[in-house]
């Protein structure tokens, strides 16, 4: 399949999709999805159409070969590489030979309800734009493909905990890769001005959104705040978030309530009243409807369909 057209993927089962790929295996009630590229009957060589996710992906790549394209920046992906993406930018991908590369997807919400609240604090990496691809050595190879064969025997059961299984499994990935790749890694000193504007941007959005739903902050932020926080003007902010990361500062405002709301919500323990206060909304019924107007349902309906 080969297009020029870019299209919005607001997950990896529409991306799946999308390029006319299988799609039997996804649980569309969780962010998180593990898959072997050799059980996906690509048709080689492959190139697909640019897409822009909405989840982060890591790519164990044993045996095999193909190219990532971000914006104007291109990745060959090589055996015993380890390659990260996170949300954002338009990108593509290509294969030229695929024997063993493991595809491991997960969202946000997925994140702060099985890893943890501070994941950005713990792996400040998955900030970043854009990571160069990492090979490396054989044993740490070997010792992240155990954990990954862990991973995937759990995500092939069908078990009420396997999610909360995988989302430890997925912490002790996380800090094997930090310790190994990336342990004094700082994204905001990575890149141009424009890409340290993007990523300063996500970690006060972080900090924001974990501030009100831990009840420090009450108000949530309007633009005028992130650009004086970073002490810019805001239509200059505005132009730098949307040119960089193709979503203009709005969305990823409203992208984030909605995160930090579905993670809220499946914990039942606190009232939904209590939540609608925690991100700024005045009144209930106006987090209803902010909620029902993105994810077409409402929040007790969700939080009914999340409480197990």
């Amino acid at each position: 399949m080969e297009s020029t057209d870019n299209f919005e993927s607001h997950s990896l089962f529409q991306l799946y999709k999308a390029l006319n790929l299988p799609v039997d295996l996804f649980d569309l009630t969780e962010g998180f999805t593990i898959f072997n590229l050799r059980d996906i009957p690509f048709k080689l060589p492959y190139q697909s159409a640019s897409y822009r996710p909405n989840f982060f992906s890591f790519l164990f790549v044993k045996n095999g070969s193909g190219r990532y394209t971000i914006d104007e920046q291109s990745f060959e992906v090589e055996p015993h590489s380890i390659y990260f993406t996170n949300p954002s930018n338009y990108r593509t991908f290509s294969w030229k030979e695929i024997e063993d590369i493991l595809l491991i997807t997960f969202d946000e919400t997925f994140l702060k309800k099985y890893v943890g609240e501070d994941v950005y604090v713990d792996f400040p990496f998955l900030l970043t734009e854009t990571v160069r691809p990492r090979v490396v050595a054989d044993d740490f190879f070997q010792e992240v493909k155990e954990i990954n064969v862990q991973i995937l025997n759990e995500y092939r059961k069908n078990t009420t905990s396997k999610y909360k299984i995988i989302g430890h499994l997925l912490a002790v990935l996380l800090f094997k890769i930090k310790e190994h790749i990336w342990n004094d890694y700082n994204p905001i000193y990575e890149g141009n001005r424009s890409s340290q504007i993007v990523i300063s941007f996500k970690r006060i959005l972080e900090r924001h959104y974990r501030d009100l739903s831990s009840g420090k902050a009450d108000l949530a932020f309007r633009v005028q705040d992130y650009a004086n926080a970073l002490n810019l003007h805001p239509n200059y902010l505005s132009s730098v978030i949307k040119s960089k990361t193709g979503k203009n500062i709005t969305a990823w405002i409203v992208e984030k309530t909605l995160t930090e709301a579905k993670s809220l919500l499946q914990n039942g323990d606190i009232p939904i009243k209590e939540i609608s206060y925690r991100l700024g909304f005045s009144e209930t019924s106006h987090f209803s409807n902010f909620f029902k107007k993105y994810e077409r349902t409402s929040p007790v309906l969700y939080r009914k369909s999340h409480h197990y």
